[in-house]
């Protein structure tokens, strides 16, 4: 009968454009960016997954030993008015061929994948999509995947199994696909592999949907099995189970026709003693299962389709953002590269200028560097601070050591000035090493900043940002000799050891208002002793040199690693400009960064006409 035939159902006004509107926004290439809903069918070799899709699709599909099905096939199924003829369209990669008869179809599948998977036998991940139009097929979009296999034949690869099934997981693992999974009836459904790799990726069998075939094969006496399988006793899954009967191998051979076969489908349901109570509950044949595929699909879609819309909004905003951290193309003529160069350099030393004034903008967590610094000039204050403790615990010993070992024609009470100088000189001199230490670290940390922002703006420009680079590094070793000068001199200058008369004397007050004062040893020396006179003498100036120091080594560092650092580096990209023959060089664009805007603006577009298209479904 022709609505045997034809699989013909009446549908809700959306069930296609649903399925249309998914079918669109898989051909923008949306599924680059995220998962959509669909459908994936999946089998052991010889389960009879080929024969189930011919039957569906009304079309011979590749057959043979071995794996046949070696791409993901999307089989986009469209009916159309009794009036109009069937249609047929193959595309992949950049091809598109219009197919004049269902005949041509299982031809264009091997050729398509030959092109895209080779003609050794390997698989691809790539999609191949056929679509077809008929008034003899339902409403369906299925893809179709490699069958699973054992072991490698011929020259396929000897790891053909696995790579079948990382292939089958990516794709029946996403939560948008609901899994069609084909077993034969005369083999035990716990032990088939496709079955157990769904169970894996949906444990709960919430969008896993059973295929039972070759019913004609079961051995008498377990029919019982069967429908107990069907009616999701033995395995329980949410989308439930369908039996079907499909053309054989001798159908094949015998050249019997698709609409005959579901006619004699019918019929073998129909008058089977034990499986014809599956045929009243809906639960067999081809248009039964046809049906329920269709409703399952649109449900799928209208259920997901509000995460999906949110999910592309998303994608699109990060993907604009993305987009706005690549400057446009380099212009062609010279006076546009001159400004296009201008407008560079400009916005790099503003960020430049910012940065030294301690005023970037900062993302996320990030940390100024003037924090940064600020930190390393907190460990050279604790330096400062252990160093005066030791003084404090060390140099009356040494004023001991003195009384008892060095003093020669000295009545007690007499100093030697020289010891005085050779013990603050000693405590200066500590200093020095970790004061460079200081200027390195941070003039690091400078450099490192000035390079990152190099690569915010000229990291599309291989031979500006190498330009950039090759200055940052030669003026930081220029600013950093030219620190280390500044600060030995400074020290140099504290070795000296002089300091105003009223400065010292107020300091030296301070320090003889103390009653007694404790040294190393755990002695109390009286202020009239000798040595403590000698402690008394020292440790004012000693305070002194430390305040100049706090302040004196930070300003150096301040004014040589960042500031002149900063004005330098502006100054010396803004000559840049001046070499004009040199425009089309700077300005070079690297590979990697063209195409990888030219990917986020067709990125950007297909997501747009994905929004469109959406709109425009919402408005039907």
């Amino acid at each position: 009968q022709t609505a045997e035939h034809t699989l013909y159902n009446q549908y809700e006004e959306k069930i296609r454009p649903c399925i249309d509107l998914i079918d669109s926004l898989r051909g923008l290439g949306i599924e680059k960016d995220l998962s959509l809903p669909a459908i994936a069918v999946i089998g052991d070799q010889s389960s009879g997954k080929s024969s189930v899709l011919e039957a569906l699709s009304g079309v011979a599909l590749p057959r043979g030993n071995g794996i046949v099905t070696r791409c993901p096939l999307e089989l986009k199924l469209k009916r159309i008015p009794a009036t109009q003829e069937w249609k047929g369209k193959i595309c992949y990669r950049n091809i598109s061929t219009e197919l004049q008869n269902a005949s041509e179809v299982e031809k264009a599948i091997r050729e398509a994948q030959d092109v895209v998977a080779g003609t050794r036998g390997a698989i691809s991940g790539e999609l191949i999509s056929l679509e077809i139009q008929s008034p003899d097929v339902p409403d369906l979009t299925l893809i179709d995947l490699p069958g699973i296999a054992r072991v490698a034949v011929g020259n396929q690869p000897k790891d053909i199994g696995e790579q079948i099934k990382m292939l089958l997981k990516r794709i029946i693992g996403c939560k948008e696909t609901l899994n069609l999974v084909v077993v034969p009836c005369n083999v035990d459904i716990a032990t088939t592999e496709a079955l157990k790799m769904a169970q894996e990726v949906d444990p709960h069998g919430e969008r896993t949907l059973g295929i039972l075939t070759k019913p004609d094969l079961v051995d008498r006496g377990t029919e019982e099995s069967i429908i107990n399988i069907i009616r999701n006793m033995v395995i329980p899954l949410k989308k439930g189970y369908m039996i079907v009967k499909c053309r054989g191998q001798q159908d094949i051979h015998n050249n019997l026709a698709l609409a005959t076969a579901i006619q004699q489908e019918r019929k073998f349901f129909e008058t089977h003693k034990h499986f014809s109570i599956l045929m009243e509950e809906g639960r067999a044949t081809i248009p039964h299962l046809a049906e329920k595929l269709t409703n399952e699909l649109v449900r799928h879609i209208i259920k997901t389709l509000p995460t999906l819309e949110n999910q592309i909004r998303e994608v699109l905003q990060k993907t604009l953002q993305d987009l706005q951290k690549y400057s446009r193309g380099t212009p062609r003529t010279e006076s546009e590269k001159l400004i296009f160069l201008t407008d560079l350099i400009k916005f790099f030393n503003q960020d430049i200028s910012q940065t030294m004034r301690g005023e970037e903008q900062l993302f996320g967590n990030e940390i100024r560097l003037f924090t940064k610094i600020r930190r390393e000039f907190q460990t050279w204050e604790v330096i400062l601070l252990e160093c005066a403790a030791k003084v404090k615990k060390n140099v009356p010993s040494k004023a001991w050591k003195y009384e008892d070992q060095y003093r020669g024609r000295e009545f007690p009470g007499f100093s030697n000035y020289r010891t005085f100088e050779d013990i603050i000189k000693e405590q200066i001199i500590e200093l020095e090493e970790p004061a460079i230490t200081i200027l390195h670290n941070v003039i690091g940390l400078v450099e490192e900043k000035f390079m990152e922002l190099t690569k915010k703006h000229f990291a599309n420009f291989h031979n500006l940002n190498r330009a950039a680079k090759t200055r940052i590094e030669d003026i930081r070793q220029k600013q950093a000799a030219e620190a280390e000068g500044h600060i030995w001199t400074q020290f140099k200058m504290e070795r000296i050891v002089y300091c105003q008369d009223d400065l010292y004397i107020s300091d030296l007050n301070s320090v003889k208002a103390e009653n007694t004062i404790k040294v190393g040893n755990g002695k109390e020396l009286q202020i009239g002793s000798s040595s403590v006179k000698v402690f008394c003498l020292f440790f004012p100036f000693l305070q002194g040199a430390s305040k100049r120091l706090s302040n004196q080594i930070p300003l150096i560092i301040l004014s040589s690693a960042l500031h002149d650092f900063g004005d330098k580096l502006q100054t010396t990209m803004l000559q840049l400009l001046q070499e004009k023959d040199k425009l089309s060089h700077l300005l070079q664009e690297d590979g990697e960064a063209a195409k990888h805007r030219s990917y986020l603006s067709q990125r950007v577009n297909r997501l747009t006409k994905a929004c469109q298209y959406l709109r425009d479904f919402a408005s039907l």
